[in-house]
This record gives C-alpha cells, structure tokens and sequence, in this order.
C-alpha cells in the first residue's frame, strides 16, 4: 500500500520533531531532512504531498543563515512555512524581513481573517498562539494576502493561495497554540489533498516490503535486548522475513526481575531463530571496579557486539545487524549537529570491527507511542508492547557507580515493588517511563530498635509524548507512600526512598 507523504524540511529548530508528531497525528506520514539535503532532485525523488518549513534560530537577511533553492516554490507543491520557515518564504520571494520593534516571546493573543484563509476556515477570529521570534516579515511578498496579525506582528501569517503558498510566524505544533493542530491538518487536507489515511498498519505493510526487498535471501541478526523497541523490530521482521532472522537475546545480567524468562516466553511461538545466551558473569568482569557512566555504557556496548560475532560465527554467514533504534535515540546521540546526550543508545559506541555488510533500522523514523502501536498491529501481547521502556545497558545505568551482584539484586527487588504498585493503582498506564535507581549515597536510618546505614533508593516516572521532553509523573502520594513501605520493609540494604521532580530538560529521563 502506498501512501501520501510530507517532507519536513529542518532549519534548525526546536520544535521540528513536534511538527513531524502533529502530522503523524493527523494520519498522514512524514519524514524530515536537514536544509543542506533538500535539493530540488531530492525534493522532486520523493514526490511530497506538501512541504513544510520548520523554525530556526537564524536571521535569514544574513548570508551565512540556512536557504534554500528558490524553485522549490515553482514546483507546484503546498509549501507551509512556520516562523524561520515563513520568514524564509518571504524574503526569498522578495518580501522584507527585519529585526522586530518589539520581539515576541509565548503566548500572544493573535487576530485571524478566517474567512480569506485556508488555514484558518472555520476556527475563531482571534485565539492564543506560541510565539517565539526576534525577526518579523514586516512586507509579505507580491501575491500574498496577510490573514493574522498581532499588535506587534504585522504579518503573523501569510497565503498566496494561486502557488498553495502558506507562511505562519507562531509555532501551530506546540500545544501552547490554540487550534494548532486543526490549522495543520487543514493545511494538510485544504491546502496538500491528504486523505489522512496513513496508520501503523499501512507503516508495517511497506515496512515488510522494503525488508523484503533490501534483505532478499540473505540473513539478518537482531540485537534483541527484550525492550519495546527491539520486540517490536523482532515481531516485524519475523513478519518479513521469518526463519532468515536470528535473534540473539543477550541476558547480560542486568534485566529487570524475572524479565529474562518473560521475552523468552514471549517469543516462543514466533517464526524466529530465537537464541538466548547467558552472559553475566562476562558482562560483570568487563566492568569490575568501573563508576564512571560512560565508560560502563562503552564497555557494554563493546561487549553486546562481541556476543553477537560470536553468536553470528555459530550460526554461519549474517549479513545484516538489525537494531531497534527510534528518532529519538538518533536526536539524542549527536545526529547531525546535535549534541550528544547519551552513548549507550543503539546508534552509538560500535568499535570499527562489526563484520555485517550492513546495519538495518526499521524503526528508526518512529517516536515510542508509534512503536507501540506498529507492536499491537503487528500482534504483540500488550504487555509486552506497554513494558516500560529499558536501555540497552539496563540496570547497569540505573545504580550510580560501581555495579556488583549484590547491588543488581537490590535494585531489581525495588523496582519490581515499584513497578508492581503502579500497575495495581491503575496509574501504570498514564506514565510513560518508571522506574527505581539505586543510588551511591548511604544514610542512617532506624528500623526497629536498631541503627542502619544503608543505601537510598531514587523512584523515577515521567510523562512525555515523545520522549524527547518530558514532566515528572504526579502520583499520588498514598501510592508513593506505599511504595516506599514497602521497598524499606521488604528490600534488604535500602533504608530511604525519594522521588525525582525534575523535567526533561534540564534533566534527562534516565540517571546515567
């Protein structure tokens, strides 16, 4: 099944992922590529529905800003440009961009023609938007008819409705914006002709075709590490491909409570090679005396495509190394210019040597509740596809400083309470990530008529959309309360619980 696309073209801002999130929303798919990428063969390649232009923090009168190829606009494509993006339709189109009187900065009361608009059919004359720009286009190109505007912003959006042109100055992705969404899906349905009809279930039919056809004959091995991500990745290529797949499942001794035994269960019926190797003691002698994050994350790492050679030599000749890498983890390990967050994800820390003839990554254009919903199309029990997420290096992340067997069971007692609890409450299913982290710090503390000096255990839940954000879980606190009692009176070596309130950013979701 084919299906209609959107091209988001990345200048540099903020918010692209939510643009992408906010199409995805709407039923229709999306990919984004950097301004440097998107040439016209590129552009015209891909055949795009409609084009959208992101943010960005430059100045576009400056010649060292992003541009692009002004035949872009005579391709006959819908273009819509958000705030860097309809500042770079203007001046490219011979409009006038200049610093603004007075910059604009959150929420901002902002006045619509409804009726002269595509965008704005049918939603009220005036609501809140997200602002965010020092720059404004204080004259819109020949063609174009001004349909918003602010007492400061002359121009805060923009349609010449002859070329299918569009340009807003307010962020319609973030949620701050009233009627965002309803003004992106009208320029994907009024403006682009989208039918709105794309799904998971459409994304795993092309998904196995393109497997198909890039794999053949040949054989793949999957990193399975028995998180959403790589089950997910292991259910769809089982559907592609079947027997050709290995699934090397490595128990490196850092799984949560009973976890090892459930992803073999739950693969047990599925047409894979599935292989299970126990490893800890190899994973726990790799990182003997070893605090410091990054290196256990590196050695880690190492190790996991060591077994996988190894596990590969057994089996005969592989040719593909599959990974359950998501956006996400591509942002966050430095793709392109970003900067790199965390290395223990599956796009990083692979020493030279890897002998595939390639690595595969399916879900690589996909946010975590997209995951989710490819595994319950794809038929994946749900308890499996709603596990909390795990990372790849998995408790070993989540006990600050040196990791030793006795430290490993505490940390898995506890947050199996944790865990437990939760999902009894019936909050489990509003959270986006929980868990317990066992932490370097000792206290005393008293239990019966005795003294205890013992560790302090941190609890961690948060809600996000997509993982690239995120707000602490506020749980209630007999829930907390109870957790706590319970992970002190049954968990021997802890004696203080806390509870993690910082945000993603400043902090990021896991510890280390």
């Amino acid at each position: 099944m084919s299906y209609q696309q959107i091209l988001i073209i990345d200048f540099g801002g903020q918010y692209n992922q939510l643009i992408a999130r906010r199409v995805r929303e709407c039923g229709v798919y999306c990919e984004i590529m950097p301004y440097k990428k998107a040439n016209l063969e590129e552009i015209k390649r891909r055949s795009p529905s409609g084009i959208i232009f992101t943010g960005g923090p430059n100045s576009v009168y400056l010649e060292t800003s992003p541009h692009i190829d002004p035949g872009v606009f005579d391709l006959g494509i819908p273009v819509l440009g958000i705030c860097y993006g309809a500042q770079l339709m203007a001046y490219t189109l011979g409009g006038k961009v200049a610093t603004a009187p007075k910059s604009e900065y959150g929420k901002t009361v902002t006045d619509f023609n409804a009726a002269r608009s595509v965008l704005f059919k049918n939603l009220p004359q005036n609501a809140v938007t997200w602002m965010s720009h020092t720059d404004y286009i204080s004259e819109p190109p020949a063609g174009f008819e001004i349909t918003s505007h602010t007492p400061v912003c002359p121009v805060a959006a923009m349609e010449n409705h002859q070329k299918k042109l569009y340009a807003v100055q307010f962020h319609p992705e973030v949620n701050h914006t009233e009627n965002g969404t309803e003004m992106i899906k009208s320029f994907l349905v009024n403006a682009c002709g989208c039918r709105c009809d794309w799904s998971m279930g459409s994304y795993a039919e092309t998904a196995i075709k393109d497997i198909r056809e890039k794999v053949g004959d040949k054989r793949v091995l999957l990193a399975l590490s028995g998180g959403v991500d790589s089950s997910v990745l292991a259910a769809l290529l089982s559907k592609a491909i079947g027997g050709q797949l290995t699934a090397i499942f490595v128990d490196h001794g850092f799984m949560r409570k009973n976890e090892g035994d459930e992803v073999e269960e739950a693969f047990k019926d599925w047409d894979i090679n599935f292989v299970r190797v126990n490893a800890k003691d190899r994973f726990l002698a790799r990182l003997d005396g070893i605090s410091d994050p990054e290196t256990k994350r590196k050695r880690i790492g190492e190790e996991f495509i060591k077994v996988f050679e190894e596990e590969a030599g057994k089996i005969g000749k592989v040719d593909f190394l599959a990974q359950g890498t998501i956006y996400p983890d591509i942002i966050e390990s430095g793709a392109g210019d970003a900067a790199v967050i965390k290395s223990h994800h599956n796009v990083g820390g692979l020493p030279d040597h890897v002998d595939f003839k390639e690595i595969i990554e399916p879900l690589r254009l996909l946010f975590k509740d997209e995951v989710r919903a490819l595994g319950t199309a794809l038929g994946l029990p749900e308890k499996l596809v709603w596990r909390p997420p795990f990372p790849g290096p998995g408790l070993a992340i989540r006990i600050i400083g040196e990791i030793t067997e006795q430290k490993l069971e505490i940390l898995r007692d506890a947050d199996a309470i944790f865990r437990e609890e939760l999902e009894k409450s019936g909050v489990a299913r509003g959270i986006n990530q929980y868990f317990a982290v066992l932490t370097n710090m000792r206290s005393v503390g008293v239990m019966g008529d005795g003294r205890t000096y013992d560790y302090t255990l941190a609890l961690r839940a948060v809600t996000t959309t997509d993982f690239m954000t995120a707000d602490f879980a506020e749980i209630p606190y007999p829930i907390l309360s109870k957790c706590a009692a319970r992970i002190v009176g049954e968990v021997q070596g802890i004696n203080r619980v806390v509870y993690d309130v910082t945000t993603k950013p400043p902090a990021t979701i896991e510890w280390e």
